[in-house]
């Protein structure tokens, strides 16, 4: 039997903590992964089906509010569900609860299924079993498209590193907003943190390249533009709303 809404309790460990003793925003962001790909295995369309007939699950969006990080010790639920469906793509929100059972953190995330092979997308009704999409949404939004940072006040590089590559052999989503957040000045990443989050991933970064990332700032909201050194492909785009 198909479970529609997943809901699952998590304990915050010291080592997914920051300085602060709050939840990183890469545990975070991997919560967020590791949860749709268990709910997609008990719905029928997950890495096994994927894997049987040439396909991959690939993010193209996120769009994440943040009241507040869980603390270490902290006891949480996530819970998660398909809130939308398109021809090439599916809509997978998220809400992690407190032990109240407040919302402190609301997701929505927006995937395409492609031909692994192909690298492009295909349609998900003539490629996936049938599944039931809850009409309800943690978050209202279409995923904006992102502009180009009108300038460039902070730059960071990074060389893509063994860990940061994934199953499907590319930097995993959750790296991108972890560089984001440390492409801005020291102490202004000392000073805040970020309360809310839009990205779009564009391209595949690859093990052993070098990525660049220009910052542009203005107030409380940072807008990065994610690039390959070497050919300047455009990798991923994220705005942060700081706090």
């Amino acid at each position: 039997m198909q479970v529609d809404k997943i809901s699952r309790e998590y304990h915050v460990k010291s080592y997914e903590c920051d300085r602060n003793g709050t939840l990183r925003l890469l545990t975070l962001m991997n919560i967020f992964q590791d949860t749709a790909d268990t709910h997609a295995s008990l719905l029928g369309v997950g890495i096994e089906h994927c894997l049987a007939h040439g396909l991959a699950w690939v993010g193209s969006n996120y769009q994440i509010e943040i009241e507040r990080m869980p603390a270490w010790h902290e006891k949480i639920t996530v819970e998660s569900w398909p809130a939308a469906e398109k021809k090439l793509g599916a809509v997978r929100d998220f809400v992690i609860r407190d032990e109240k059972g407040m919302p402190i953190i609301r997701a929505s995330s927006q995937w395409v299924l492609i031909d692994f092979v192909k690298k492009r997308p295909v349609s998900l009704r003539d490629n996936l079993p049938q599944y039931r999409v809850i009409d309800e949404r943690a978050l209202e939004t279409d995923f904006a498209r992102l502009p180009e940072p009108a300038r460039e006040d902070h730059r960071e590089i990074f060389k893509v590193r063994y860990d940061d590559i994934d199953v499907n052999h590319h930097v995993n989503n959750a790296v991108y907003p972890l560089w984001a957040t440390e492409a801005v000045p020291a102490d202004f990443r000392l000073k805040h943190t970020p309360a809310a989050l839009e990205i779009a991933f564009k391209k595949e970064g690859l093990f052993g390249e070098e990525v660049v990332i220009r910052t542009e700032i203005d107030g409380l909201v940072t807008l990065h533009g994610i690039y390959a050194d070497d050919d300047n492909r455009e990798l991923a785009k994220i705005r942060i709303r700081w706090k």
